[in-house]
């Protein structure tokens, strides 16, 4: 059970970035403050890569596993851009209920590339998070 510690920790500090972001892009640009968040995050992962001793790990990556992970730094950095645009114009209690609908995206996706499988309890948690993120929307 520890994976939903680190889950609920993910969600909690997931919500501070919004919060956090939703303040801070008064005024500025949204790519620009996506670059900044970028420029902090990448120092602060270098810190934790140097203080737990994980930098020579760096080189027994195989290319198949760098090749998705950058694929999977692209993608989360066209997230980042697109979220900062959003929040920019939308309120955040509006944009967050329709960025976490990743969750759904991500069960689609699993079943259709990872061969996971769809039972009716995912399908219908799948259908009811798409419900709830329309009302909150729609409120």
């Amino acid at each position: 059970m520890q994976w939903l510690i680190f889950a609920l920790l993910s969600a909690i500090f997931a919500s501070a970035v919004v919060i956090f972001s939703k303040i801070g892009l008064e005024g500025i640009d949204s790519t620009l403050a996506t670059g900044v968040r970028a420029t902090v995050m990448f120092l602060f992962m270098l810190l934790v890569l140097v203080f737990t001793k994980k930098i020579p790990d760096i080189m027994t990556l195989n290319r198949k596993a760098v090749a998705y992970i950058i694929l999977a730094g692209i993608s989360g950095a066209l997230s980042w851009i697109f979220y900062f645009l959003a929040l920019k114009l939308g309120q955040a209690s509006k944009v967050s209920p329709i960025d976490k609908l990743s969750v759904v995206f991500v069960i689609i996706f699993a079943v259709l590339f990872l061969g996971e499988k769809l039972t009716f309890k995912l399908a219908l948690g799948v259908l009811l998070t798409v419900v709830g993120s329309l009302l909150i929307v729609l409120a």
